[in-house]
């Protein structure tokens, strides 16, 4: 049985040793999840690896059918692979399972929520399981419990802030590129990042196991024909998602991708169009109000290294193009880690005051 708001509980981290689940339960630990305790747990190859959570040494369990009894919020936050093998076996064991891995298949019925807009931008209709369409049952609303949560990554995450902040505006034109870091590859990405750097810089061949491509001192649309990743494919898959989770309720942008050579760090550039031009004042107090920190006068625009460990997207103030004047740029980023493990802790927060 649920427990009731205000008690403790259990907080499983399935993917404890990724980037984002170290990330993950560094923001449990900051934001003072009550927890009785945290069981991290993981592949069979990484079990026993000594670390600490709340401020005491424990090791990482393996993963096995028993690991998720006791739960009462199970986070997926290792490999996709993973969380679709066992966020029913999270379900089973009567815990909210809230997926950032993107894992769970789209026919379980996931909710995918973003709780910083749900004042500006309501929550869309929850997707329900075929058995429930057929039978004819009616979506769920945001404040009724469900077992099963999709919490986005920073790409959907910043997509449907910036379309939010901007639906008031009408605006006739969102385009949207993204320079995302090489952490969204994971750890090896950031290992392929760093070997490139150093061998390039000493004049050796470089690795290209993850992307196939020379990314360190470059620029990508697309990466080699042997990568584990496309980002067309990544492209492709954020625009369906991002098309889903407005559901036509604001502006959906055109979006593309340019890797880029950081470590961290989730930067993009927005171009929008309106009928008129909005006062520049108005539309960084829309931004501000979908949850974005806009930039001070007199202060320069955001970059990754001001971004690291906030939880917020950090916004520049609006720049109007010098050709088109009812068109105006924007520049921003965020912790690509902190930002999609914020939402995630902030789902189980919300679930703990929703009645049970």
């Amino acid at each position: 049985m649920p427990a009731r708001p205000g008690s403790s509980q259990r907080v499983a981290i399935v993917g404890a040793s990724s980037l984002l689940g170290k990330e993950l339960k560094l923001v449990l630990e900051d934001r003072n999840f009550p927890a009785t305790d945290f069981v991290l747990l993981d592949e069979s190859s990484v079990a026993g690896t000594l670390t600490e959570a709340a401020g005491e040494a424990t090791f990482i369990q393996p993963l096995d059918a028993d690991s998720l009894e006791g739960a009462r919020f199970a986070f997926f936050a290792g490999n996709p692979e993973t969380a679709a093998k066992n966020w029913e076996a999270g379900i089973r064991a009567g815990a909210s399972v809230i997926d950032l891995t993107g894992g769970v298949p789209a026919e379980s019925g996931a909710f995918t929520w973003i709780p910083a807009l749900d004042a500006t931008l309501p929550a869309p209709s929850a997707v329900l399981p075929k058995s429930d369409a057929r039978s004819g049952s009616k979506p769920a609303k945001r404040d009724e419990k469900r077992p099963l949560y999709r919490s986005p990554g920073t790409g959907l995450i910043i997509a449907a802030t910036l379309s939010a902040a901007l639906r008031e505006l009408e605006p006739t034109r969102v385009v949207l590129t993204f320079f995302p870091p090489v952490s969204e590859a994971g750890q090896e990405g950031v290992d392929e990042l760093e070997t490139q750097t150093t061998n390039l810089l000493t004049f050796h061949g470089i690795e290209r196991r993850i992307f196939d491509a020379q990314v360190a001192f470059n620029l990508l649309t697309a990466y080699g024909p042997e990568s584990r990743r496309n980002l067309r494919d990544i492209r492709k898959k954020l625009a369906h998602d991002l098309a889903a989770y407005l559901e036509g309720r604001a502006r959906t942008p055109a979006i593309e991708f340019v890797q880029a050579p950081v470590f961290y760090g989730y930067a993009f550039s927005a171009y929008a169009e309106f009928a008129a031009a909005p006062e520049t004042t108005k539309l960084e107090a829309a931004l501000a109000a979908a949850g974005m920190k806009v930039a001070k006068k007199g202060e320069g625009p955001p970059d990754n290294v001001i971004a690291a460990g906030e939880s917020e997207i950090q916004i520049g103030l609006a720049d109007r193009d010098p050709s088109i004047t009812n068109a105006c740029w924007l520049w921003g980023v965020a912790d690509n880690l902190r930002l999609a493990a914020t939402n995630a802790v902030r789902i189980a927060e919300e679930l703990r005051v929703i009645p049970a």
